[in-house]
């Protein structure tokens, strides 16, 4: 989501730079040392640091793995070895998540979609994954949040002034009207009810003072009962959502040693556009012999996009930010790839392709959203919606070993380029031969 609104990010940037006026208030920031035993609303496993120790987030994987064990034994079916598993991570992108909507829309119609044992959304992402979570009985629901929704009911205009005197230049709070009727106890009772059969439902958000990565476990969120438990789960979507210096942040109240603290959310996207687990983890810590199947995405194109850039300051700083943007989405399928890769997990990836070229007539257009949505669904219902590798990358050593033997192919000279850059490419040497 952040992609779209860069020209507001940058601006944001760049007048701020200057800016000297007060805050808002606001409660006070968790102090460092305590930032991980921070709890929201005192439940433990209700989410996990990313960057952080991965043994927290293990052992919710392997309580997960138990449960389901438990759901397969009380429905008479084997557990030895487990049913095949499908994981989906969803990214951020803004009015692009209609492509996903449309994706899913499409999918569940050539009668192949699996039921998810896990999903993870940011951004954008974050507010398809509930949907996609509970399965294609909500893909009507997305399909109309994704064609009908226009620019009034995600945000408003401030003047120029909110930079000096507020905490956003756009107000979000009809987008939080908006996840407020969606996101309902109904839905949140559902989601419990999946995660009390093994299933994980995890989004993004990035916590703005402790500059860290954050992954919320909504399943145990919404199986804790706990009577705000819904207001939580409405403000972590938001937070996914808010792109800082153009929503408004999510403040989250938290206790230490029951001290309370409050600890500002903002857009996943911030740090990462997806993810599908953190590479810390090992997989052998939670051996189950079944089959895992990943799909990724991607809501938007991972090609450049050709621009003739005005020289003015504002301009430059804007498309720097955007090529900062599109740079890391890239980077970040890729990451994802090589983590399959080198776990045994097969890889699948979706994007918006080149071809699309639709006009967009600013944010949030609902033409624009129609036509998003009806690619992602024509891709899938035509058998194109699957990569089995990002754009640039080979599958097979044997494609990369053929590449080499032409100095001259485009493919190769990615392929110099990775070496030099991403260790990770000749770590995965044993796994892609």
């Amino acid at each position: 989501m952040i992609r779209l609104f860069a020209p507001i990010v940058a601006s944001s940037i760049a007048l701020g730079l200057g800016a000297g006026c007060a805050a808002l208030p606001r409660g006070p920031a968790v102090p460092p040392s305590d930032t991980v035993r921070a709890q929201p609303l005192g439940i433990p496993n209700a989410r996990f640091y990313a960057d952080g120790d991965p043994a927290p987030m293990v052992e919710e994987v392997l309580k997960a793995v138990e449960r389901e064990r438990e759901a397969l034994r009380a429905a008479g079916q084997p557990t030895d070895p487990m049913p095949p598993a499908s994981f989906l991570a969803l990214s951020g992108g803004a009015d692009n998540g209609a492509f996903g909507a449309g994706a899913l829309y499409g999918w569940t119609t050539t009668g192949t979609r699996p039921e998810f044992r896990m999903v993870s959304g940011i951004s954008t992402g974050a507010l398809i994954a509930p949907f996609a979570f509970l399965g294609s009985a909500y893909d009507p629901l997305l399909r109309k949040l994704y064609t009908t929704l226009g620019r009034d009911r995600i945000f408003l205009r401030r003047r120029l002034t909110a930079l000096l005197f507020s905490d956003a230049l756009a107000d979000a709070s009809p987008l939080a009207d908006t996840i407020s009727h969606y996101a309902n106890q109904e839905l949140l009772d559902a989601i419990a009810v999946g995660y009390q059969k093994g299933r994980l439902l995890l989004i993004g958000t990035t916590d703005l003072d402790a500059q860290r990565p954050v992954i919320w476990n909504v399943g145990a969120i919404a199986a804790s009962r706990h009577p705000k438990a819904l207001d939580l789960f409405r403000k972590i979507l938001l937070a996914s959502a808010s792109i800082p210096g153009a929503f408004q942040p999510a403040m989250i109240d938290v206790a230490v040693d029951g001290v309370e603290f409050q600890e500002m959310h903002v857009d996943g996207g911030t740090i990462s556009q997806l993810f599908l687990y953190p590479g810390s983890i090992d997989v052998r810590l939670v051996p189950t012999g079944r089959r895992q199947t990943a799909y990724i995405i991607r809501n938007g194109r991972l090609d450049p996009e050709h621009a003739e850039v005005e020289r003015r300051t504002i301009a430059i700083a804007s498309r720097a930010v955007s090529t900062m943007l599109q740079s890391s989405g890239y980077n970040d399928v890729v990451r994802a790839y090589f983590l399959t890769k080198r776990d045994g997990i097969d890889y699948n990836l979706a994007y918006m392709g080149s071809d699309f070229d639709a006009p967009r007539f600013g944010p949030f257009d609902e033409a624009y959203m129609q036509a998003v949505f009806d690619y992602g669904y024509n891709q899938a219902t035509g058998g194109r919606l699957w990569h089995k590798a990002p754009p640039g990358l080979h599958t097979t050593r044997p494609e990369r070993d053929a590449a080499a033997a032409r100095p001259s192919d485009p493919a190769t000279e990615k392929w110099i380029v990775l070496e030099a850059v991403r260790p990770e490419v000749s770590a995965m040497d044993n796994v892609t031969r």
